[in-house]
């Protein structure tokens, strides 16, 4: 076994990323604007600043400058678990008898448990400088609403959550840590919102989703004075604080002088796979090395690979702007599977463009095939991981055997999103042999996109 490379590749604390870097501003081809969806007009800060935090509007609009400069106060929070660890795989290497190599970022190295934390912190922390009262959220898997609460608690700021039903029961640890850091936590869809007694209405028993939990903590965001709604993936805001994850893991590969082959991320709605690539995508962009970069999602919620690339409603309820994503339509209700976080209807505006331009890939996976993954790779390399993660998991096994078979010595990077400790109720199910594969069929995918609206 070689050991040149470490098992752990450290950055250390000086070189923690001072600078989010804007993927927008090395894309010929920009993500299509945000739209009113009353006027179909491009959004402006003053409609979205009801809405969001001002110093975020701003974020989210600016698609040409390069690096926003990080706040200290961020940079010293972000020193409490950041720089996060590069991972060679080396056993998981031997076991597979592979010449690829293989390296993970670890995200899960914060009590919150994955990658969420690192734009929970700073969209909390421009919501204190604003000085509101508090912010509202959606959370599937609880990953966001764990690292959002933990935020708002660091800065005295109430936290109002409404978490997917079907998470909302099959996860209560994850709700419990939220509750611990002094956040309310409401199952969404829920008979606390205008919205959400509609949804229920046309849809009684539903298990929910992440767009009918995003509507009703926008609904309360709007009627509630000194609040604002904060999002944990899918906003350009959001992957831009996530890049962090890609600029580290850059610097450490850069450290000792290795070039990957292959990225791959699980992709919901984009935060930590738009994150992971951000670096590398941009030196894509300019013309200077080339990567090949696989998006890992369900197969019972595949935006990417059987969605519509067109503009529609970030949420169930029709209230928020129109995003130009790949989508499977706003009403769309994904199965409830185990990967929480990877069941929202819609992609990234900024990922859509990259996919659209045949600039990244996309593959869809089944949850058994993903949690089989997932006790291998516990097994051979000891961390027992997110569903969510799992997905890319999969695919980086996958490739990495497929090198077994032709012999070629690939790197492999993926992101290990975060634990899953909390998630012991699906590792039971696929344990008892109770976890299925839904799989929509063409026909309901075609009803849902049929209501897309028309621009």
């Amino acid at each position: 076994m070689s050991t040149n490379i470490p098992y752990k590749i450290y950055l250390e604390e000086s070189e923690l990323p001072q600078s989010w870097y804007n993927l927008r501003a090395d894309m010929k081809n920009k993500p299509a604007p945000l739209l009113n969806p009353g006027t179909h007009e491009p959004m402006t800060a003053e409609e979205l600043s009801p809405v969001f935090c001002e110093e975020l509007v701003r974020q989210e609009l600016d698609d040409t400058t390069q690096y926003f400069k990080i706040p200290d106060e961020i940079v010293s929070f972000y020193k409490m678990y950041r720089p996060s660890p590069l991972v060679r795989a080396y056993c998981l290497e031997e076991k597979l008898q592979t010449p690829a190599k293989i390296y993970y970022k670890f995200e899960g190295n914060n009590t919150s448990g994955s990658h969420k934390l690192n734009s929970a912190i700073a969209q909390a922390y421009y919501a204190k400088k604003q000085g509101l009262k508090g912010v509202t959220t959606e959370t599937g898997a609880g990953q966001w609403g764990t690292a959002l609460s933990m935020a708002c608690s660091y800065f005295d700021l109430d936290c109002k959550v409404f978490m997917v039903k079907v998470s909302y029961e099959q996860k209560p640890f994850r709700r419990e840590v939220m509750r611990t850091y002094g956040a309310s936590v409401t199952p969404s869809p829920s008979e606390t919102t205008n919205i959400g007694k509609k949804i229920l209405a046309e849809h009684p028993g539903t298990t929910g989703s992440l767009g009918c939990a995003i509507s009703e903590a926008v609904e309360v965001a709007t009627s509630t004075e000194g609040y604002r709604y904060v999002l944990g993936s899918v906003l350009n805001q959001v992957l831009l604080h996530q890049s962090v994850i890609g600029l580290e893991t850059k610097s450490a590969l850069d450290k000792y002088g290795i070039k990957p082959d292959i990225i791959i991320g699980c992709a919901g709605g984009g935060s930590n796979l738009g994150g992971l690539i951000s670096p590398f995508m941009g030196e894509k962009l300019r013309g200077e090395a080339d990567y090949r970069i696989i998006a890992v999602e369900p197969v019972s919620c595949p935006s990417f690979t059987r969605g519509t690339f067109a503009y529609d409603f970030c949420d169930t309820g029709m209230v928020c702007p129109l995003a130009k994503m790949y989508t499977l339509g706003s009403g769309y209700i994904p199965a409830p599977n185990h990967a929480g976080g990877l069941r929202y209807h819609g992609m990234s505006s900024t990922l859509s463009q990259l996919y659209a331009d045949g600039l990244m890939e996309a593959v869809s996976v089944p949850q058994t095939e993903v949690f089989k993954a997932a006790e291998e790779f516990a097994r051979i390399e000891g961390i027992l991981p997110a569903p969510e993660s799992s997905h890319a998991i999969k695919v980086a096994l996958d490739e990495a055997k497929k090198c077994k078979e032709t012999g070629e010595e690939k790197t492999i990077v993926f992101g290990l999103t975060g634990t899953g400790y909390f998630d012991m109720v699906a590792y039971e199910k696929f344990h008892n042999g109770e976890m299925d594969d839904y799989v929509p069929t063409d026909e309901e995918i075609a009803a849902s996109v049929a209501k897309l609206p028309k621009i």
